[in-house]
């Protein structure tokens, strides 16, 4: 079952300094404050966390004198571990989510169980270095470091596009949308599994 109140995640290490509060759900009075110090990162996990009815706090100070990679990496993982928490107990939710997002000529695949097996592939087609100062290589590795550590399986894909910040931004749109469809209540209190259990 979903928890109701705000989940709070810190992590600390040599390369970064991350402080996370989810709350899911939120379909109105929503709270997003994004500051992991790289701009198109902020917009990314805005995007996800309006569109999917989440409340989010994440702030991160990190080592981006050396690169993106561990700042980037990092929130991803911390997210995924408040998601994790957030989720609690999977009773009562569909469990299943996805969804079909455009953002103008791009459109965008998600597909996710919360299944409590990390498992994510990626294909979003990025041709650029860099949008903004986030690198695009570091855009599928955001979604498969969150997909482990909230022990999810995640299937994104990006079905067309000629912009590589429309193509990222409706694959967000659409994981964000899938979240949403995942994680509302199923309309019974079990356990969605034959085996009776889904360890997350």
């Amino acid at each position: 079952m979903v928890l109701t109140e705000f989940v709070n995640i810190d992590r600390k290490t040599f390369e970064t300094d991350i402080q996370c509060s989810l709350l899911l759900n939120q379909y109105e009075n929503q709270i997003i404050e994004i500051d992991t110090g790289i701009g198109f990162l902020d917009h990314m996990f805005t995007a996800l966390a309006k569109h999917g009815r989440m409340s989010l706090k994440l702030k991160c100070k990190g080592d981006l004198y050396i690169d993106d990679h561990h700042s980037a990496e990092d929130c991803a993982i911390v997210l995924g571990m408040a998601f994790k928490k957030a989720v609690d107990v999977p009773k009562g939710i569909k469990r299943f989510g996805y969804a079909y997002a455009p953002l103008d000529e791009a459109l965008s695949r998600a597909v996710l169980d919360i299944s409590g097996r990390p498992c994510c592939v990626v294909d979003l087609g990025l041709k650029r270095e860099k949008v903004g100062d986030l690198s695009c290589e570091m855009i599928p590795h955001v979604l498969q470091s969150f997909a482990n550590s909230a022990c999810i399986t995640l299937h994104v894909d990006t079905l067309r596009g000629d912009n590589d910040h429309h193509r990222a931004e409706s694959a967000f749109k659409a994981l964000a949308l899938a979240i949403r469809n995942a994680v509302e209540p199923s309309g019974s209190n079990d356990i969605p599994s034959t085996k009776g259990s889904l360890d997350i």
